[in-house]
């Protein structure tokens, strides 16, 4: 059952999302070669603290750290390790979620670069984040859930780049993982899905893969990694259905930009 959030509830959303978005903005001049993911994951769970909230991943399902540090063929999942060092032209994406003083909680992710980066990295990274600003265009009221879904899929082909069909977005509110699920490819056997309402609250997280979409997930049990071993790149924001649109509000410097960009096209 999808939950539509109540306008106070649609608040504390907001509110939990634009604290965990601007974690990412202080974690920015933090990642650096050098770094081991295990400093990245210690600064993350402190700067999530101090804004009066916790990681909400630290301990889920046993996960061992407070965020998820996936570096370069890592897609999703990756734990911070003090035997994981960044290096120049690495790309690292970090996956966190935070749970507010009321309850509700954020769920977002960055892909970043370390160094100077390859051209084909850079365009992974572009290709990921359209793939969410395309989606976010056209979600209001009486669209299709499956059209995100479409979004996703049309920007990915139009780059070259393969999909992970495994894993995908979500409902999100006091629990991290709600309905409905939201898949990061479309095919037309899954019709077209519910439509989107005002109060859907919504984590939209495009997963790409520059070589093929085979997946393999690691010895460790968390780590998905490429089965090709090529680059992989994933970014997610938080968004609320309102009568107008959707609002997105896991909100930060890369959010903004944007969004200033989209401002520009109208």
């Amino acid at each position: 059952m999808i939950s539509i959030k109540t306008p106070r509830e649609q608040e504390m959303m907001k509110a939990a999302g634009l604290k965990l978005g601007a974690i990412f903005d202080l974690l920015l001049p933090e990642i650096r070669p050098g770094r081991t993911t295990y400093e990245i994951d210690k600064l993350a769970d402190r700067f999530i603290r101090e804004s009066g909230c916790k990681a909400s991943f630290k301990g889920f399902d046993g996960f061992p750290g407070s965020v998820c540090t996936s570096v370069n063929e890592v897609l999703i999942h990756g734990i911070p390790s003090k035997n994981v060092i960044l290096k120049d032209g690495d790309i690292l994406s970090i996956d966190m979620g935070n749970v507010d003083t009321t309850g509700f909680q954020g769920d977002a992710c960055r892909t970043f670069t370390v160094g100077s980066v390859s051209d084909e990295a850079s365009k992974l990274i572009r290709c990921t984040e359209e793939c969410f600003y395309e989606a976010y265009k056209i979600c209001k009221p009486g669209v299709h859930l499956y059209e995100i879904s479409k979004a996703i899929q049309r920007t990915a082909d139009k780059y070259g780049f393969a999909l992970c069909k495994e894993y995908g977005g979500h409902g999100l509110g006091k629990d991290m993982h709600e309905d409905p699920f939201i898949y990061n490819y479309y095919s037309p056997e899954l019709g077209l899905g519910p439509f989107l309402r005002p109060g859907m609250c919504l984590a939209i997280e495009p997963m790409v893969l520059s070589g093929s979409s085979e997946i393999k997930t690691l010895d460790d049990g968390w780590g998905v990694v490429s089965a090709d071993g090529k680059l992989t790149c994933h970014y997610e924001n938080d968004i609320i259905i309102t009568d107008d649109g959707a609002v997105i509000t896991s909100v930060d410097s890369n959010v903004r930009r944007h969004l200033n960009e989209l401002e520009k096209q109208e």
